[in-house]
């Protein structure tokens, strides 16, 4: 930094001390909404990207006496550093059924002799209590790598520039995809994260729902696989060019997840799928990565596919070149979010670790 620029100096300093008042005051609404509408973490019917029903919730929990009146959950998590099998049976030499990786939860179907047997997304086995977290230590996870969402429930739902029903549109969301929760501002209106801008949507026409990455069968695992591989044959063919459709689909992905960022932002997205790559924990294509099951909204619910076969601005070509070159200005992270309830590396609107 030159000499001189002091002034400037402290005005970062005041921002980023506002900026820190703000993500506290984020996270602080979303915990009071999850408390006050009973659909915290401890008390999801499904944390793995199905829809919350409140009624089922409400059966789901369980407060005990002998727990000393506190809710018992149906929550597990994984505990482990890339992944852990998920067998038919409670036995080491079971068959194996499908994966649970970092990060991922789920919800507990029973449990003997030192096994779980639970569901994850479409997966559904047993898995050994050594390497799972149960009831507060998987609730303090899941708050810190989950993310409240909204599900379309009418055919088609109005975004909106402000929470009113005067307020122009700015965007319409067919049946069934979900958007990024930002705020919860009262019993009528929710902010969610529409392509990187805030806009509002009506709380009436949405429902409300707590996601969690999700482990795959093997079933799912063999068939991405099998793709993955088809596509390598076909592109030593000289009929598809792998390399420049992975970066096309880094750019769609960089798009939608920080379309309005700054290029650092773009960037930043870019070297986060990069590293996943590049880590054990994860698929080792970008195409694996994107598509995994119950990592990137954008690409589950098709709008990656979308802008894949559309205009892609130049800068998120540039960024998604840079971060397969190589480049990253988040280090080795392979976590992002919306800024607000995790610790991590704020560039614009969004943490990184």
């Amino acid at each position: 930094m030159r000499r001189g620029c002091r002034l400037l100096l402290a005005g970062l300093i005041l921002g980023m001390c506002l900026c820190s008042l703000s993500l506290e005051a984020q996270a602080t609404n979303r915990k009071e909404y999850l408390d006050s509408l009973n659909v915290g973490v401890s008390q999801i019917v499904d944390p793995t990207g199905k829809t919350a029903d409140k009624d089922a919730i409400r059966e789901l929990t369980e407060v005990s006496e002998a727990n000393g009146g506190q809710e018992e959950t149906d929550l597990v998590m994984a505990n482990v550093q890339i992944a852990m099998n998920v067998r038919a049976e409670a036995d080491e030499s079971s068959d194996k059924v499908g994966l649970l990786y970092k990060d991922c939860g789920g919800r507990i179907l029973e449990r003997k002799d030192g096994w779980t047997r639970l569901r994850s997304g479409d997966l559904v086995g047993w898995a050994s209590d050594d390497y799972l977290l149960f009831g507060e230590d998987a609730k303090t996870l899941a708050n810190e790598v989950g993310n409240l969402i909204v599900q379309i429930e009418t055919d088609t739902l109005c975004v909106r520039e402000d929470p009113n029903e005067e307020a122009e549109p700015v965007g319409f969301i067919p049946r069934d995809e979900e958007l990024e929760i930002v705020e919860v501002r009262d019993d009528n209106w929710i902010s969610v994260d529409y392509e990187g801008e805030t806009g509002y949507v009506s709380a009436e026409y949405v429902d409300i729902d707590f996601h969690i990455d999700e482990g795959e069968t093997m079933v799912a695992i063999q068939k991405r696989e099998e793709e993955e591989r088809q596509a390598k044959l076909t592109a030593n063919r000289g009929a598809v060019v792998v390399g420049g459709d992975d970066t096309r689909l880094l750019a769609a992905l960089i798009y939608c997840e920080a379309g309005i960022e700054t290029y650092n932002g773009k960037l930043a997205v870019g070297a986060v799928v990069m590293n996943r790559v590049r880590s054990a924990a994860y698929p080792n294509t970008i195409s694996g990565v994107i598509f995994a099951s119950g990592q990137f909204t954008p690409a589950l619910n098709g709008k990656v596919a979308r802008v894949y076969g559309g205009d892609i601005p130049e800068s998120c070509w540039e960024a998604a070149r840079a971060a397969i070159n190589g480049e990253t200005n988040v280090g080795g992270a392979t976590h992002f979010r919306r800024a607000g309830n995790h610790e991590g590396l704020l560039i614009d609107r969004q943490v990184f670790w």
